[in-house]
């Protein structure tokens, strides 16, 4: 297993254990089975396991597991507050005290604020007091990293990096994501500030692997390297020398010994450009079926009217070459649960994105398309709902 480093100098493991997919059993999680996978994992040098208040069962079964086996104190627990369920500053105290129960320890290696996608959460736990309570509970050993999880645009990613001394962030990103959500410039700009990177759905959900299209896989399966699709997605990744930690929620033991052979094997810059030109190839194969050739440039944006032109066509594109309800449901997080929404609706058709688009693109036209597409009128009433429950405190 390789190591790359903390704030503190601290080694974690490149290939982090995502607890949020442990097998079912019944309604509750097949503990018998994650345990095997999960002391499988550490046996071979992993360290980093990430869990959440939200995930189900998740904080109670990595609890359990790590006190049956004893090595509580040899492995990081990364959990996250939910901070979108926050009203009262006393809620963060009762969030966090109910997780250390359920996770049975005194306290946490690495603490994010979870699904962060607008600075407006972050400006509503200013007013809850986040800083106080966290250096608070940090001077009392019972956090050791603060940081944050991350599902909006590259802008919101650079203003709440830079709004706090950020121990470590977790953001999305895989060959597919480079240029959306926080992306290649909000990892690069992590790394310029010395802040470890975190890494989830390197496999986008396991869609680089299992939701291939045909061609994808056969250019795959026939490279001469002999690499899986996930293999190639980790290697990627892992090249970059921003990238701290990747998480993969194992729930197999084959697949847990795959990921934690690569991880031994890997060093950064070594893909090659052969290597880099293959990965475009492939690429390719996967946005054949793409509707508007929106490269993500954002030479279009800030546009006069808040619309997220290249957020949208992305959650558009990917309708097409993933599933429709997941593209919905990115669409919903990135772009309709914000304090100041992209929607497409807010266009006025004054033509000043047309103008500088370098792929010429009649956008105008396609974000009523888009529209229609991604936010049908069920997800529409969803999002209204939603805002008016995750988005009211933040105005």
């Amino acid at each position: 297993m390789k190591y790359r480093m903390n704030k503190k100098g601290e080694p974690i493991s490149i290939l982090g254990y995502g607890c949020m997919r442990f097998t079912k059993k019944g309604t509750g999680i097949d503990l018998d089975k994650a345990e095997q996978e999960l002391m499988t994992a550490f046996r071979a040098g992993v360290n980093y396991y990430d869990t959440a208040y939200v995930y189900s069962g998740s904080e109670v079964a990595l609890g359990t597991i790590l006190e049956r086996n004893g090595i509580r104190d040899q492995v990081q627990i990364a959990t996250k507050l939910p901070q979108y369920l926050l009203r009262k500053p006393e809620q963060i105290d009762q969030y966090f005290n109910e997780e250390l129960s359920r996770l049975r320890t005194d306290y946490i290696d690495y603490y994010l604020m979870h699904m962060m996608t607008d600075y407006a959460q972050w400006e509503n736990l200013e007013r809850l007091g986040i800083r106080e309570w966290a250096e608070k509970q940090k001077a009392a050993g019972r956090i050791r990293n603060i940081g944050f999880s991350f599902h909006g645009n590259t802008d919101m990613f650079l203003k709440i990096l830079n709004a706090y001394d950020w121990d470590f962030c977790q953001i999305q990103y895989n060959y597919l994501d480079e240029v959306s959500q926080a992306g290649r410039e909000g990892l690069e700009a992590a790394e310029a500030k010395g802040i470890p990177v975190i890494i989830m759905e390197p496999l986008r959900g396991g869609r680089l692997v299992n939701l291939l299209p045909e061609k994808a896989k056969s250019l795959i399966s026939s490279n001469p390297h002999g690499w899986s699709p996930a293999e190639w997605s980790f290697r990627w990744l892992w090249n970059q020398t921003g990238v701290t930690c990747v998480l993969s929620g194992m729930n197999s033991i084959p697949m847990v010994e795959e990921n934690c052979r690569i991880a031994s094997e890997v060093e950064p810059n070594t893909f090659t450009k052969d290597e880099f030109a293959f990965l475009e190839t492939v690429k390719e194969a996967i946005n054949e079926k793409i509707k508007i050739g929106c490269t993500g440039c954002r030479y279009c944006m800030p546009c006069p009217k808040g619309v997220d032109i290249p957020g949208i066509f992305r959650c558009w594109n990917e309708m097409y070459t993933e599933k429709k309800s997941s593209a919905r449901f990115e669409y919903a997080q990135t772009i309709g649960l914000r304090r100041e929404p992209g929607f497409a609706t807010q266009c006025v058709r004054c033509g000043k994105c047309e103008k500088v688009c370098p792929q010429n693109l009649p956008i105008r036209d396609a974000l009523v398309q888009a529209d229609r597409a991604v936010r049908p009128l069920p997800y529409k009433i969803g999002i209204n709902i939603a805002r008016k429950l995750l988005v009211r405190k933040t105005k």
